[in-house]
């Protein structure tokens, strides 16, 4: 998918386009142990049914399930996805040591128009022999998808990219929501929106439904794209969320938005102007 020889588009630019990040074109696959990709794939589903599943219960579940494994390796295996048991708790996310968090600014707060709360997570993709992460720029209040981009690590670089990517496309928020994790804490990703006369909030600790509106964006897109499909590699997750996310957007009608798309509602269209806009696209 991208062309390194071609002189009309940099390599970076091509990244940008596809919705990668550039560390990913780099990526070589690290033989991952097989058993430990099985027991990723079932906790990556359980955690999808369960997101209030800790390292104890999840363990217990496995066992019930005939996989014999230890606390230590759930652990390790959870830690490795990003999972975390979404249930009150102290510590629910942890920054970095210097990193600064900023307070939550959302509670009681009504959302009643497009680009006034914008949001993100990251999020595990499995792929045949090996794994991804996912980030996602989302409006609260239309639920639309204003940028994403894949990773094969938890660094902030590719989110930072993403949020650059849905601010030039999208202009600026009033709000930008994120929870208090190491990618979205760095002055790398928070002088960014700084910079751009954003205000930050942060989800606070032990507080699981700050960021619901992306939680259930995963698991819409787990549901209907990833779980139906065995990604073989990079490239293949790319097109498929690709695909999907552009479905999302235009053509799956949500319940939440009185069966309007997201993209209808964040664009103000009419269902004949959403219809128009759909087939051009």
């Amino acid at each position: 998918m991208i062309d390194r020889d071609d002189l009309s588009l940099s390599v970076s630019r091509q990244c940008d386009l596809l919705g990668l990040a550039r560390s990913t074109l780099y990526y070589e696959p690290v033989e991952v142990d097989p058993e430990d990709l099985a027991l990723m794939r079932l906790l990556d589903e359980q955690y999808t049914r369960t997101p209030f599943y800790g390292v104890r219960r999840m363990t217990w579940w496995l066992g019930d399930e005939g996989y014999g494994v230890n606390p230590k390796r759930v652990r390790r295996l959870m830690r490795t996805m990003g999972l975390e048991a979404v249930y009150p708790k102290p510590r629910l996310s942890q920054s970095a040591p210097g990193h600064r968090i900023y307070p939550y600014l959302l509670r009681g707060m009504t959302i009643g128009r497009p680009n006034q709360v914008w949001s993100t997570d990251i999020t595990y993709i499995r792929l045949v022999r090996g794994f991804v992460y996912l980030v996602a720029v989302l409006d609260w209040y239309s639920r639309y998808v204003l940028a994403w981009s894949v990773s094969n690590t938890l660094d902030s670089l590719f989110c930072v990219e993403t949020l650059r990517q849905a601010l030039g496309q999208h202009g600026r928020p009033e709000i930008f929501n994120s929870d208090q994790g190491v990618q979205f804490t760095s002055e790398a990703f928070t002088g960014v929106l700084e910079s751009a006369g954003v205000a930050i909030s942060m989800d606070g600790r032990g507080r699981a439904l700050d960021n619901v509106f992306v939680e259930r964006l995963w698991r819409t897109v787990k549901y209907e794209e990833v779980y139906l499909k065995d990604y073989a590699g990079v490239p293949a997750a790319v097109t498929g969320l690709g695909a999907y996310f552009d479905f999302y957007n235009c053509e799956r009608p949500h319940q939440a938005l009185d069966y309007r798309t997201p993209q209808a509602v964040y664009l103000g269209l009419a269902k004949a102007e959403r219809t128009v806009l759909c087939l051009q696209s």
